[in-house]
């Protein structure tokens, strides 16, 4: 029976370049602002589901959990950058989320369906890089970062069974192959800036 973490590990189509690894490493001050901004986010997108799908109870409820954890999550990292003196500031956007929701379809129940299997990627690859991460860092954002593994493993478990579920009678795996492919070169190729979700810095 495998873990929660080898399930997205099973889930993605390759692991975290040792370089960008490297580059977290090297830019943790970033990572943190980044980290923060990531949170924010997801909890954005979670509430925009809810705004858009009001007759899908499932999501709507999945959805407001998603969101307390995710801003729970925005205010722990921003706790460990205030005593660590980093200043929250405006750092741009990495193409990983952009450039997997370009190719998102434009009606429903195609949109919904790959916008549900975009943050299932997303949520993996989180918990994947924090896998990775842990054991690198001082003590407080090691056990930080191993603490969200549960939650977030969650979270991409609930949007790839409400994904399925949007489906209906279809399987998604013809979809979710689609969206492994941009998300694999996402992941793999070179990035001109560090972000929590960009590529390698070359």
């Amino acid at each position: 029976m495998t873990t929660p973490l080898q399930d997205i590990q099973n889930f993605l189509t390759c692991k975290t370049p040792d370089r960008w690894l490297e580059n977290a490493l090297d830019n943790q001050t970033l990572m943190l602002i980044d980290h923060a901004n990531c949170e924010k986010k997801a909890a954005s997108t979670a509430m925009n589901l809810i705004y858009r799908y009001v007759d899908n109870f499932e999501l709507i409820n999945k959805m407001s959990r998603l969101i307390r954890e995710e801003m729970r999550h925005f205010e722990q990292v921003i706790a460990i950058m205030r005593r660590r003196d980093i200043s929250y500031q405006h750092i741009t956007a990495s193409r990983y989320a952009s450039g997997l929701r370009e190719l998102a379809r434009n009606d429903d129940p195609g949109k919904l369906i790959d916008i549900l299997i975009i943050g299932a990627f997303i949520e993996a690859r989180s918990c994947e890089r924090f896998a990775r991460l842990a054991p690198y860092l001082d003590s407080e954002l090691e056990a930080f970062y191993l603490s969200l593994l549960k939650s977030e493993g969650r979270h991409f478990k609930d949007y790839l069974d409400l994904a399925e579920k949007a489906a209906g009678d279809q399987t998604i795996e013809e979809r979710v192959a689609f969206f492994a492919k941009r998300e694999q070169y996402l992941i793999e190729q070179p990035d001109d800036v560090f972000r929590f979700h960009s590529g390698p810095i070359s």
